[in-house]
């Protein structure tokens, strides 16, 4: 009889652990595969929130099957206690190993509302804007400008929230004084910059801040990024450029960034101005002529006088052989690799084409009839307006 009972116990023993084991299993499964998640959705998880009340949000929004799951997955991962706050995207069929890793993995914000300040050549702006998790591109709520216009209330109430993320985006082609000019207008920056940055020695890039970020530390790490493409674009350069030291180059490429916005054209202008320095000709630019009127300070707003392009100046280049004392915009790592790496060509003129690029060419006869093909061009636009 206690053989029966013992041995009646060890199959009833073995039945459960091989139910537990296929439950496991199960679980397993469902925490590893593919989630019934149709469309992307933004998860917020908010200071001090837990997994529990993560996996509430997310089996509401249908992002999950099985809360308990989820939570149990997460614990048994060990990322319980690591949940970060934040917004973060999760895409559509996500599974529920994938979400935890999303909102335990840490770093910026995946989705949400983003303030991005915006440093451009020719103006500044503040734009608030919240990703759409279906189609994964921003839709712009406001925009104004820092220091002019009326604070917008969007941007008021994305000040308050604590999961808001915040860039400073840097063209390329701005000089020293507008990017000093646009921080000191930000009011999501403290602390002073105690002078202009030399002109060209902040790289232009998109930089992500905090609130409260100290301006000077940011201008010293623009700095530092571009010391730091300067002196890999010198190493890899090529040895028969006309240019003797790593300032030089960045002067030359500075004036590249301001004739081209063109990413492809950069090189083939390069090669011009490496002509023309070969040829002991005149570089005969008319960004640099401009920097030597506004010193980086602004728009000129208007064309060119006569007068100012006969006046020699250490920035007319038409005037001075040679490159200028100084960059005459903080130009971007592409600028700066094509000054040191041009393409090899013939040309030592060129001129805007009309279609937002330029038409290049070897002879004075070829480029005369390139400018009378544009100056029509002009005056059609001009007759339309």
């Amino acid at each position: 009889m206690w053989k029966s009972i013992a041995s009646n116990f060890l199959t009833l023993f073995i039945l459960l652990l091989v139910a537990a084991g296929a439950l496991v299993g199960w679980g397993q499964s469902q925490y590893t595969k593919a989630g019934p998640l149709e469309d992307a959705i933004c998860v917020r998880v908010p200071l001090g929130g837990s997994m529990a009340l993560v996996s509430r949000d997310l089996e509401a929004k249908g992002a999950v099957s099985n809360g308990r799951i989820f939570r149990i997955g997460a614990d048994y991962a060990d990322k319980s206690q690591q949940l970060k706050a934040g917004s973060f995207l999760v895409p559509a069929g996500a599974s529920m190993e994938q979400i935890v890793d999303a909102v335990t993995r840490g770093g910026q914000n995946t989705c949400g509302t983003e303030v991005v300040y915006r440093v451009g050549v020719t103006s500044r702006s503040a734009v608030v804007r919240e990703l759409d998790p279906a189609t994964n591109e921003y839709i712009e709520t406001a925009k104004f400008t820092p220091g002019v216009d009326e604070v917008p209330q969007v941007y008021v109430e994305a000040r308050d929230d604590r999961d808001v993320r915040y860039r400073v985006a840097v063209a390329e082609g701005v000089t020293s004084w507008q990017v000093v000019d646009s921080l000191r207008a930000l009011d999501v920056m403290e602390g002073e910059i105690e002078a202009t940055p030399a002109e060209g020695s902040l790289a232009p890039d998109s930089y992500e801040i905090k609130p409260g970020a100290d301006r000077a530390e940011l201008i010293a790490k623009m700095q530092a990024a571009q010391e730091k493409i300067l002196a890999e674009a010198w190493e890899a350069r090529d040895p028969t450029v006309p240019l003797e030291t790593p300032e030089e180059a960045l002067i030359l490429a500075s004036i590249i960034e301001k004739e081209t916005g063109v990413a492809e054209e950069r090189r083939q202008v390069a090669s011009v101005f490496t002509n023309r320095l070969r040829k002991g000709m005149k570089l005969q630019t008319d960004p640099a002529v401009i920097y030597g009127i506004t010193r980086g300070e602004g728009v000129l707003g208007r064309g060119l006088k006569r007068s100012e392009l006969d006046r020699e100046t250490p920035y007319n280049t038409y005037a001075i052989p040679g490159l200028t004392p100084t960059p005459i915009a903080n130009p971007g790592r592409l600028a700066i690799e094509a000054a040191l790496n041009p393409d090899d060509t013939p040309y030592i003129f060129f001129v805007a084409d009309g279609t937002g690029g330029h038409a290049f060419a070897v002879t004075i006869q070829d480029h005369n009839e390139n400018v009378a093909k544009w100056r029509k061009i002009e005056a059609e636009r001009n007759a339309n307006n």
